[in-house]
């Protein structure tokens, strides 16, 4: 059995449902899959003395999770006031209508198209509900409307599918694309070194205990990735399933169609550097 402290980003053991630092909770959508992982990550951030709640990603469409999520808020002595979301997928966001019905609650995203209320979310926002700090971080890649939120009292930043608990994350081409996704990690690396975040609350699978840690691996990944796909071409495999076919052989088949999105976004990143 491998020690978690050896794996990228220290992942936390034990149940992922629960509470993870002093302000987050989390409560696992049941949507497990190998895209999802153990499923989606709801997260309730609210500050301990505070009546008031946000969620962030209620997850799928399943009124047994949201109201599960309404209910551990309220445990907790809290009303949900808000809900934010990382990006537009369904399995963070289909639900959060629905749930917006449930809680009374606005919801806030970057994508206009997803917004129940009149505000939306722009870098360097910050949310200030119930007392609670909470900084929107641009984190665009996996999607285009792709956003972080860092929670400083807890040293924390969660990451929607931008960086996951377990495995690498997709670039989903082509609404993602793999020089932003190259610069959002940046972007959270130095959130890692300027700001102090240490942990990683992540859209799917467990929480991260060495948030640097799992951004360079995430950084060195892709390049690793990026020079098999350029040699790949070179040896003459020049579509995106031929490329996968070479790259990915030793990854489950069932991953291919979402590693193909990854290499398009690659192709197209190598091709606008002129490097193939």
């Amino acid at each position: 059995m491998t020690d978690a402290a050896a794996l990228p980003g220290q992942p936390r053991g034990g149940a992922i449902t629960g509470q993870a630092t002093p302000r987050a909770h989390c409560v696992l959508a049941p949507n497990p899959s190998a895209m999802t992982l153990d499923g989606t990550n709801t997260w309730i951030v609210a500050e301990p003395d505070s009546d008031l709640a946000v969620v962030i990603d209620p997850g799928p469409l399943d009124e047994g999770h949201l109201r599960a999520v309404v209910e551990t808020a309220e445990g907790a002595g809290k009303r949900v006031a808000l809900t934010l979301l990382t990006h537009g997928h369904p399995d963070h966001a289909d639900g959060a209508a629905r749930f917006a019905e449930l809680t009374r609650s606005a919801v806030r995203a970057l994508d206009p198209a997803l917004r129940l209320g009149d505000e939306g979310l722009a870098a360097g926002d910050v949310i200030t509900t119930g007392g609670l700090e909470l900084r929107v971080v641009p984190t665009p890649g996996h999607t285009a409307d792709s956003l972080s939120f860092h929670l400083p009292a807890d040293r924390a930043v969660l990451t929607g599918d931008t960086i996951l608990g377990r495995g690498t994350t997709l670039v989903a081409h082509p609404d993602g694309r793999l020089g932003d996704y190259l610069d959002s990690l940046r972007r959270l690396r130095s959130l890692t070194v300027d700001d102090g975040v240490a942990t990683v609350l992540p859209g799917h699978g467990p929480v991260l205990n060495d948030a640097q840690g799992a951004v360079e691996f995430y950084l060195a990944h892709r390049a690793n990735r990026l020079a098999q796909v350029e040699t790949a071409v070179e040896a003459g495999h020049r579509t995106s399933a031929a490329v996968v076919a070479n790259v990915y052989a030793d990854v489950d088949r069932s991953l291919w169609p979402a590693a193909e999105l990854s290499v398009r976004a690659q192709l197209d990143y190598l091709g606008e550097h002129g490097l193939i």
